[in-house]
């Protein structure tokens, strides 16, 4: 996930911005207890839903159930953009990145995840992992990690001063 290029777009921009380092964007995606992640449905329409966002190892990772919505757009088509930030205009710093979901199935990296998502949230999320696979603990409901081999990203820092910056990864 290390950005190949950074660019201060001044059209959204304050006179005074600069653009914001890859390290502090990818340090508020980090630090997310909540993101949105957009996903298409075969229709062509858009789906929203909030996800866990885990960043490990610069990469980000999410996870859904196999009876989900999110998964069945995936299976049709695996670009995602995924958000965060917050709703104040004047201040903070929203993040949107763009990239392809692709399932996680190496049991090595998915034990490691579920590590740290159990330490996410003070312990409520248990991912058992067994044979390359998540399992669930709902009956029938497959779970799956999703890793977004990202593709663009852009970072909006709202006041003091307001700017876009985009970064081409």
């Amino acid at each position: 996930m290390q950005p190949v290029r950074e660019h201060l777009d001044r059209r959204y921009s304050d006179e005074e911005a600069e653009a914001i380092p890859w390290s502090e964007t990818e340090a508020r995606l980090t630090a997310a207890q909540v993101a949105w992640l957009v996903t298409v449905r075969p229709d062509g329409r858009p789906h929203a839903t909030p996800v866990v966002p885990l960043v490990h190892e610069r990469t980000v990772y999410f996870h859904t159930g196999s009876n989900e919505v999110k998964y069945a757009n995936l299976q049709a088509n695996p670009h995602v953009l995924m958000l965060t930030g917050d709703t104040a205009w004047d201040r903070g710093l929203d993040v949107a990145v763009e990239g392809t979901a692709v399932a996680v199935s190496d049991d090595a990296l998915l034990t490691r995840l579920s590590v740290l998502y159990r330490d996410r949230w003070d312990g409520r999320w248990h991912l058992d992992v067994h044979d390359g696979a998540v399992v669930s603990r709902t009956p029938g409901v497959q779970l799956v990690v999703f890793e977004v081999a990202l593709d663009k990203a852009y970072a909006f820092a709202k006041g003091g001063p307001f700017s876009q910056t985009t970064y081409r990864l």
